[in-house]
């Protein structure tokens, strides 16, 4: 690309040679590893640490935040941007090679004859798609990927290798699920039949016949785990990302635009609102709701409703003021222990000093002659 193209991408303003071809770019501090095409690579310098890199790196043009003092006459061209992690979406966009597959059925691919893959969709190796399943128009399906019967899917998705899509399962448009996602397996549903003799007479399985519904925009990072609903929908609201190792509940509502991360996992029958953050490694007790906007801060356990707006953090998850407060806490019992220790000796030998006193004066007055 051209970097006055790549400019107009990001809507930011540069200066100098709008006519330099950029080929990729990179951290200053790596682009002299790019060997001969070093000098074509857009150095992207928009932290302190970059910053610092760019007077060693060869690379021709460089992508800074506004307001950094950055050398500008080692650069034939700079672009300048105000949001350094919305500059670095547009740009990894631009330069990304993600896996393609040809726009058609491979032959090794098994797909129902009642099943409708639009036009311009592709079908890779050894996927297999069921009865009266729908793929639509754009969508690559990569290898090994299974769609189950009257599964849909609407256009321009990408369902990486491996990825598991059950039966009836519903998906927008644009849906992105990484490798071996698992959406639409049954809920972890199970019931004794008299409590009293569950273990002779074994678990009852409540049957999962919901679905799950992804709506457009939504992410799924890889070997995460959907599962569907008892009777109607797990469902995820459009925009959302779900990152790796991931585990949603049956009859889960998740809202817009919520960011789920790592190894976080949602009980069943939990409603989740718009814009919700959930940081790595949360985990959330069944029935549980939690307000629009509310952040989790990673680790914690909700077992309550959480308003919205809110911020938590710890376990049990309690408001973060509160938490950071019992943290402190903690940390000053070691002190707590010595100075109730010392305490304690003080007062030992308070006590002991006193009960001398009162020996000493007992004695005293024995001797002592009677008053006449």
């Amino acid at each position: 690309m051209l970097l006055r193209d790549i400019a107009a991408a990001l809507s930011a303003p540069y200066v100098g040679d709008g006519e330099i071809e950029i080929v990729g770019i990179a951290d200053p501090a790596h682009v002299n590893e790019a060997g001969e095409a070093r000098t074509s690579r857009l150095a992207l310098a928009m932290t302190g640490e970059a910053v610092a890199a760019l007077t060693t790196c060869d690379a021709r043009a460089a992508v800074v935040t506004t307001g950094c003092d950055v050398p500008l006459d080692r650069f034939d061209a700079v672009i300048e941007v105000e949001l350094p992690r919305a500059a670095l979406a547009v740009l990894t966009k631009l330069f990304d090679h993600p896996p393609q597959i040809a726009p058609a059925i491979h032959p090794s691919a098994v797909v129902a004859p009642d099943a409708v893959i639009a036009e311009g969709a592709g079908v890779g190796p050894l996927a297999v798609v069921g009865a009266r399943a729908r793929v639509g128009p754009g969508t690559m399906i990569h290898a090994h990927v299974t769609i189950g019967a009257n599964a849909t899917i609407g256009r321009d998705c990408l369902i990486h290798a491996g990825a598991r899509i059950g039966d009836r399962v519903r998906i927008g448009d644009r849906v992105v699920l990484h490798h071996n996602v698992s959406i639409g397996a049954d809920g972890f549903s199970f019931v004794a039949p008299e409590p009293a003799s569950a273990q002779d007479a074994g678990l009852l399985r409540i049957h999962s016949i919901g679905t799950v519904v992804l709506e457009d925009d939504v992410e799924v990072g890889a070997n995460s785990a959907i599962d569907r609903a008892t009777l109607a929908a797990t469902r995820v609201g459009r925009n959302t990302k779900i990152d790796n190792l991931v585990q949603i509940g049956h009859n889960v509502e998740i809202g817009e635009s919520c960011l789920i991360c790592g190894m976080v996992g949602i009980s069943g029958s939990v409603k989740i609102g718009d814009r919700v953050v959930l940081g790595g490694a949360v985990g959330i007790a069944d029935h549980v709701t939690i307000g629009s906007d509310a952040k989790i801060a990673a680790r914690s356990a909700v077992a309550g409703d959480v308003p919205p707006n809110a911020v938590m953090a710890g376990v049990p998850a309690v408001p973060r003021g509160r938490a950071f407060e019992q943290i402190r806490l903690v940390g000053r019992l070691r002190s707590l222990y010595t100075t109730v220790a010392e305490l304690k000796t003080r007062v030992r030998d308070l006590e002991q000093g006193l009960k001398q006193g009162l020996g000493s004066a007992g004695e005293t007055g024995a001797d002592k002659p009677p008053e006449s």
